[in-house]
């Protein structure tokens, strides 16, 4: 009987956190392969149930199933340091590509190179909702679940916490009626064994404990409030950083659904509230969060930079973007963390109940859904520069104007899925291939 070595998880973790690009879709495909796949640390079954319980939370449900994932293999330590790592390329990225946009914007390098990046991404992001489909996708029932949750959310704009729920009633129902059907995760043992072809890698049931859930909500309330705090305490709360840190710490507790949810929201208040982005500015934003490694709700950092950056009062503008950079992300992700840490010995103590299983059954067919929206989203927006929403009868469509299709990020697109998809190029490689593409496309037909 062993254990995973914590060093060596710490070294898969980097990797996971380097290859995280292309969105959620992406990011769970590139985890699922490394850890059930190649490493075998975790079973396909486990690896869902922990998925499903990571999409019913608000904020990165990749991020913290990363951060599930690290605890299950070696409690909170493994937790911090996996959803730690899966932050920080995403965070510094951005941070460096803040800078560039806000001081060195007009450069045609710097437009060239996100030119090329999206066409890119988009491939990977459909090669993965293919993968996680034929993953959860197993009978009729979880194809008409994925299919209803996709029609309610992309054509009627259903919120995505009411198809959650309505899936998990359907999925509990379901699992009465026809249990073949919504019993796809399958019951284990109390203890999990892995065939890893050289150990056995034993995970253990936790009991939750009620007295160690309220230790790790108190000392992760402090954690998350602390900067507030202190900004309260030494400069007042009528400044930008107290405003953002503030402004922040609430959408980190509705953000279901990932950063799409909640992107017009951020928007509405950035722009015409507070005067943090001008018009325009956050698809800027969301190309940078959707073209680099770690979750894509790390938009919020390059919303929180250029407000600093505009209102940085006697503060040098750059100083000022880099510290609320750092205090965007940090009220954004320390509660990711409290509904890990507090709530996963619960999900795993129930993870042999029937009726939680075919709940959560009826929750993944549903999530495929919701992903394929993201993924026709992003397609559209990538291809066509103009997009208008026409409503009609309750319904919204989403109607690209074909004068502006963009035959350059097509044929890049077509490129990367050649590489991608025939020759089996990995993600790097087919991203590698698409900036360059990008960058000679746009210095001779966009200049």
């Amino acid at each position: 009987m062993a254990k995973v070595s914590f060093k060596e998880a710490i070294k898969v973790w980097i990797r996971v956190a380097i290859y995280s690009f292309g969105g959620p879709a992406g990011q769970i495909a590139v985890m699922h392969k490394i850890l059930v796949e190649e490493k075998k640390w975790i079973d396909e079954s486990r690896f869902l149930h922990a998925l499903n319980y990571c999409m019913l939370l608000p904020g990165p449900e990749a991020q913290q199933l990363a951060t599930y994932i690290g605890w299950l293999l070696h409690r909170t330590k493994g937790g911090l340091v996996a959803g730690g790592l899966f932050i920080l390329p995403g965070f510094i990225s951005i941070l460096i590509l803040s800078v560039l946009y806000a001081a060195y914007r007009d450069i045609g390098i710097v437009e060239a190179i996100f030119y090329g990046i999206k066409p890119a991404v988009l491939v990977i992001v459909i090669g993965a909702v293919i993968k996680i489909g034929k993953r959860v996708i197993k009978n009729g029932a979880t194809v008409s679940i994925a299919v209803l949750a996709f029609i309610a959310i992309f054509f009627f704009e259903i919120d995505f916490p009411i198809i959650i729920v309505l899936a998990g009633l359907i999925g509990f129902v379901g699992g009465k009626i026809w249990k073949e059907k919504f019993q796809i995760i399958a019951k284990k043992d109390e203890k999990f064994n892995i065939d890893n072809g050289q150990s056995i890698i034993t995970f253990d049931v936790v009991s939750p404990s009620l007295a160690r859930t309220i230790k790790t909500v108190l000392i992760f309330l402090i954690l998350w409030s602390l900067p507030l705090i202190v900004i309260a305490a030494s400069i007042g709360i009528e400044n930008i950083f107290f405003s953002e840190g503030l402004f922040f710490s609430k959408t980190a507790v509705v953000t279901f659904g990932g950063a799409y949810a909640v992107l017009a929201y951020i928007t509405q208040k950035a722009v015409e509230d507070y005067g943090w982005l001008q018009s325009g500015e956050m698809l800027d934003g969301l190309g940078m969060a959707e073209t680099t490694p770690g979750p894509l709700i790390q938009v919020v950092q390059f919303v929180g930079f250029m407000g600093a950056y505009r209102l940085s009062g006697s503060m040098d503008p750059l100083m000022a973007g880099i510290l609320a950079s750092i205090l965007v992300t940090w009220v954004t992700f320390v509660p990711c963390f409290l509904f890990i840490f507090a709530g996963a010995p619960y999900i795993e103590y129930l993870r042999g109940n029937k009726n939680l299983t075919s709940a959560l059954t009826g929750i993944t067919a549903a999530v495929v859904g919701v992903i394929l929206n993201l993924g026709i989203w992003f397609a559209i927006h990538t291809f066509f520069s103009t997009v208008n929403e026409q409503h009609f009868s309750g319904m919204r469509l989403l109607v690209p104007d074909w004068n502006t299709l963009d035959f350059g990020s097509l044929i890049i697109a077509m490129l990367a899925a050649f590489v991608y998809f025939i020759l089996k190029w990995d993600m790097l490689k087919t991203i590698a291939v698409s900036v360059l593409s990008g960058i000679i496309y746009f210095f001779i037909f966009k200049l």
